[in-house]
């Protein structure tokens, strides 16, 4: 067989330009594995309060840092993202907004409202 080689291939990731659906649906998944993450965390903070007084403090000897509060701060935006995605879900599931013009409009809208719930989130609670 004589292979053709004036066929174009295929793009790749460094080409492709995904569309911003597509990138907040791979987000929605990494924020679900950044959850599962984080709740062990949780729990470890949690058996470490009840462990008394010298677990705990060396539970806080270890989240002390600028990395632990990074992850805080990660943790409670992939919260709200995850929250918002999941309204936009339940949205969809009324069969609304698929049109093509407003898939990206509500996308940024529910970027926004993870962003502001977090900030809201980490000023005043």
């Amino acid at each position: 067989m004589a292979s053709n080689t004036n066929r174009p291939t295929s793009p790749h990731l460094q080409i492709y330009k995904l569309p911003l659906t597509g990138l907040i649906s791979i987000s929605h998944r990494i924020t679900g594995v950044m959850l599962s993450v984080g709740l062990l965390l949780i729990v470890y903070i949690l058996s470490a309060v009840s462990g008394g007084i010298n677990t705990y403090g060396e539970m806080q000897g270890i989240l002390d840092n600028g990395l632990a509060t990074l992850m805080y701060w990660g943790f409670v935006y992939a919260l709200f993202f995850h929250l918002c995605h999941g309204v936009r879900h339940l949205v969809w599931d009324t069969g609304k907004t698929f049109a093509k013009e407003t898939l990206d409009y509500y996308a940024k809208i529910e970027l926004g409202a993870a962003f502001a719930l977090t900030l809201f989130a980490l000023i005043f609670i």
